[in-house]
């Protein structure tokens, strides 16, 4: 059974922005510098484009990979 996008959505942000909330992580950098925050708001833009465009399975596949290398590299 493979997650949704939602979920996946939810698990990433969890791996990458740990617990912050995405958008609190661009305006911290925003504030550290104008160019590094316009730049991190891009990407989180980016990062949600590629959740909606990408298959649920091929997401599903993605999170165990990278869950998997997370456990061999523990």
């Amino acid at each position: 059974m493979t997650i949704s996008k939602t979920e996946a959505k939810q698990l990433l942000e969890r791996m990458i922005f740990e617990e912050t909330y995405p958008q609190d992580w661009v305006e911290d950098v925003w504030g550290l510098s104008a160019v590094h925050g316009e730049i991190s708001a891009k990407l989180l833009d980016a990062f949600y484009a590629l959740i909606e465009a990408c298959p649920e399975e091929k997401l599903d596949n993605f999170l165990q990979t990278l869950l998997q290398e997370k456990l061999n590299n523990q």
